[in-house]
């Protein structure tokens, strides 16, 4: 356990807490048990190095990953066990996917000690969910995203800009005064802005590794998929990137991959779980809670110019963006008359010379545009959405 001991401090002492996510703020840090989950790359393991850093006791603390070869002969519930006795109160477990049974163990941590608050994250959405319900009422889990556009001002441009609500936003009341021209750092934003990774070098690579890492290994091994089955995965994924934007024809899916229509739903959600492509469905009530699929998007913006080079349009990124970061604090639908629907509100995205001719007759519409700075009357810029968290 000294070496685990001296490999966690190392890590607490050298993370930077300059710069935190939105995450950081909404986490009840006080749960006996949490779990963070989200897709890989977005920040997780450094947020929970910096609140270790912020607000732990080191001596008391421990953060270990999953993938450590320490676990390779020993047992997280033996982990646990010592660590209690040798006086450890917070106990922070890394890439927990990793583990086998980890569920099972954390049950039993939570259950045998009492005094122990454990913190655990995973990057494979569908194991932790799978393994959060043999959690139900233990765990609390939240789920954390890329970043936002206000947040990649602060991270790569150090321009502090406050969060606006959907009512702030459609209110006109966003200002920024410091920063006269935002399309130009918007755009950069869209290109290679969602992922912190994208500071260091090699962005295309490392966003290529997430992808691969994602659809050959997390997805493959939850479903228990071969080899053969995880390039399918792939295949579906380069068919959704050159769409514009993809409207799911599950016959025409299954004859393209060679695969049973019935697998496709199946495969769609594995990769909306996993933070890989966003499903835009219809409004629905009562039982009928998750309505019929309208259209799939990749998942963000940089995967739409990661994944589709130049066969990339610039209305499937303006969407994109859109709903990806409106899905973080609101229930985003398909529109009958628009593009998307939040409550009674209904919302058409466009560059800067799109019309009022979809929401015309809406009841409360308004026209997203892309490519202004200003809004007016029911006209909002496409980037004030991106200050939303």
């Amino acid at each position: 356990m000294d070496a685990l001991f001296q490999y966690s401090n190392q890590l607490i002492a050298n993370v930077d807490v300059g710069f935190t996510r939105y995450a950081y703020d909404i986490i009840n840090w006080q749960n006996r048990m949490l779990g963070i989950t989200g897709p890989r790359g977005v920040g997780k393991t450094t947020l929970v190095l910096q609140y270790i850093k912020n607000n732990l006791d080191p001596q008391k603390t421990l953060y270990v990953t999953a993938e450590d070869f320490y676990f390779a002969k020993n047992r997280l519930m033996d982990l646990a066990d010592d660590f209690v006795k040798a006086g450890g109160k917070y106990l922070f477990i890394d890439e927990t996917h990793k583990y086998p049974d980890w569920s099972v163990e954390l049950k039993l941590i939570y259950d045998y000690h009492q005094d122990l608050k454990v913190v655990f994250t995973g990057s494979s959405v569908l194991d932790i969910r799978k393994g959060s319900a043999d959690l139900s009422r233990r765990a609390v889990v939240y789920y954390m995203q890329g970043l936002s556009f206000r947040e990649y001002l602060s991270l790569f441009h150090q321009e502090q800009v406050p969060r606006y609500s959907l009512d702030d936003i459609l209110a006109h009341k966003v200002s920024i005064p410091h920063i006269p021209h935002p399309l130009p750092f918007f755009y950069d934003y869209l290109k290679e802005g969602y992922y912190p990774f994208s500071r260091e070098d090699d962005f295309g690579i490392r966003l290529w590794q997430v992808v691969n890492q994602t659809l050959e290994t997390d997805i493959p091994t939850y479903a228990q998929m071969n080899v053969s089955t995880g390039r399918k995965l792939k295949q579906l994924l380069a068919i959704i990137a050159q769409s514009v934007p993809f409207r799911p024809n599950m016959s025409k899916i299954a004859g393209m991959l060679n695969i049973s229509r019935n697998n496709i739903a199946d495969y769609l959600l594995y990769m909306e779980e996993a933070g890989m492509i966003m499903q835009l469905r219809t409004k629905a009530e009562g039982l009928r809670a998750l309505g019929k699929v309208d259209k799939v998007y990749l998942d963000n913006p940089n995967l739409v110019y990661g994944l589709a080079g130049e066969n990339q349009n610039k209305g499937n990124v303006r969407e994109t963006f859109f709903l990806n970061q409106l899905k973080v604090n609101h229930q985003v639908a398909a529109s009958s008359i628009a593009d998307f629907a939040i409550d009674e509100m209904d919302f058409e995205v466009g560059g800067k010379n799109k019309g009022i001719k979809q929401i015309k007759n809406a009841e409360k519409g308004f026209i997203v545009k892309d490519d202004i700075e200003i809004g007016f009357l029911n006209t909002i810029p496409l980037w004030h959405f991106g200050l939303m968290y």
